[in-house]
């Protein structure tokens, strides 16, 4: 629940420490390129690593006077490190440190939001196997259609969470890349070699062909998928709330002792963490409009992009990661009441199984359009009536008898048949 998530550790990512840590990561790293290429001292290298640190309030200090966060991070760096200092940043442009380091944190997260969608998957995975046999409703256009199993309605839930593994498998490629190639990207300053070995040690591809920065399809490509990723989990999320209306009541959020649903009405049990995830989904697709926007820079570089994304990128990264953790926490305590599910699938005297009783009278020789306009009339007889009995009508109507025996049609009423092939569902997704 919102009250127990804390930031940390998706916050910690996104913090200002942790991003001058990345920064520092890729400052070293390039060095011992260098050094292993023979252009800078080993032992300024070492003196470098033993020596380089950097304090976040010193690196404001700073940038308020020079209006320039990477100067101003390599002018708190120096200050420890002394004459070695001038082998950093030798070569580089500013967006070689902030795209590489940005790189580490997009991985960072993914690696995250991969963990939780892991949690996820296994909590829906065991609902649904949980309720495998558990008969409901299936609904179309938000009225009864034919019978299901709640186990199956999740089991579509885990298929589209398995998508979003591979996607974010895919996006960890797509973002994993880093680029030391200095002003505009031609290598005029910096050996290819040096990005080559720094990105090996950092973990990254090299960019294949970077302007002043890594183009931002990539990042677009980064939130545009967690805001697929948060329209799945809002579909779940919807679907929760509908099926806890009063009139439904099929399941329902975990209500905790000494919860309150209405400062007016006592009564009140709201789906409220199903709401709050809705709402979030919103932002999470807005976030990929501006990401889009962010694509389309000036030649080899402006900076139009940069304001941008130092809120979408921490924002749809841990907005992702809180919706995976209250998804989990949710299908893992969600309530889920069978005896509603038989209430509501047979009301009217079973009408949802038309169609297997219209099918029945067609393999007895009755037209498709006779027989579909007789089953009609006894449904929609039935229909929103106190007393409407669906199976009654189809019984004391002489044209039924004549084609199906009591047996016959009873066996129409069978929702065994509806899931006689649900387990085909259930091997492709090993449950």
């Amino acid at each position: 629940m919102i009250e127990r998530y804390t930031l940390a550790p998706m916050g910690n990512l996104w913090t200002d420490a942790y991003k001058f840590k990345t920064w520092l990561d890729v400052e070293i790293a390039v060095c011992e390129a260098q050094a292993e290429l023979g252009y800078i001292p080993a032992a300024a290298v070492a003196e470098i690593k033993a020596k380089a640190k950097f304090d976040p309030q010193r690196v404001q200090e700073i940038e308020a006077e020079v209006k320039h966060d990477v100067i101003a991070f390599l002018t708190n760096v120096n200050e420890y490190v002394g004459d070695a200092g001038r082998y950093i940043h030798l070569g580089l442009t500013s967006s070689d440190v902030l795209d590489t380091g940005l790189a580490l944190q997009l991985v960072a997260s993914l690696g995250l939001i991969q963990q939780q969608l892991e949690h996820l998957m296994q909590a829906v995975r065991h609902r649904a196997q949980e309720h495998r046999y558990t008969v409901m409703v299936g609904r179309s256009h938000g009225i009864h259609a034919e019978p299901i199993t709640f186990g199956f309605k999740l089991a579509g839930w885990l298929a589209e969470l398995l998508r979003h593994r591979d996607r974010l498998c895919q996006l960890q490629r797509t973002v994993a890349v880093g680029k030391i190639s200095g002003a505009v990207g031609t290598y005029a300053n910096v050996d290819p070699r040096v990005e080559a070995i720094a990105c090996q040690k950092l973990g990254l591809q090299p960019d294949t062909a970077s302007t002043q920065v890594i183009s931002r399809d990539r990042h677009a490509d980064y939130v545009q998928t967690l805001a697929l990723l948060g329209a799945s989990l809002e579909r779940f999320a919807v679907e929760i709330r509908n099926l806890q209306r009063t009139d439904v009541l099929e399941v329902e959020e975990f209500f905790s002792k000494g919860q309150k649903g209405s400062s007016a009405m006592p009564h009140k049990r709201n789906p409220i963490r199903s709401e709050r995830l809705t709402g979030l989904a919103r932002v999470l697709r807005a976030n990929a409009l501006a990401a889009l926007e962010n694509v389309a820079l000036w030649h080899e570089r402006d900076i139009s992009h940069s304001a941008v994304e130092r809120v979408i990128l921490p924002d749809s990264s841990i907005l992702t990661h809180f919706m995976l953790v209250e998804m989990t926490d949710l299908v893992q305590t969600l309530q889920v009441y069978p005896e509603n599910m038989r209430r509501n699938m047979n009301c009217y005297g079973g009408v949802i199984f038309s169609q297997r009783v219209l099918l029945a009278l067609v393999e007895k020789g009755l037209s498709r359009e006779a027989a579909y306009a007789l089953v009609q009339k006894h449904a929609h007889a039935a229909w929103n009536q106190p007393q409407g009995d669906f199976a009654a009508n189809l019984k004391a109507d002489p044209e039924i008898q004549r084609y199906l025996s009591p047996e016959e049609l009873e066996a129409c009423f069978n929702p065994e048949h509806h899931l006689r092939h649900l387990e085909e569902i259930y091997q492709r997704l090993g449950i």
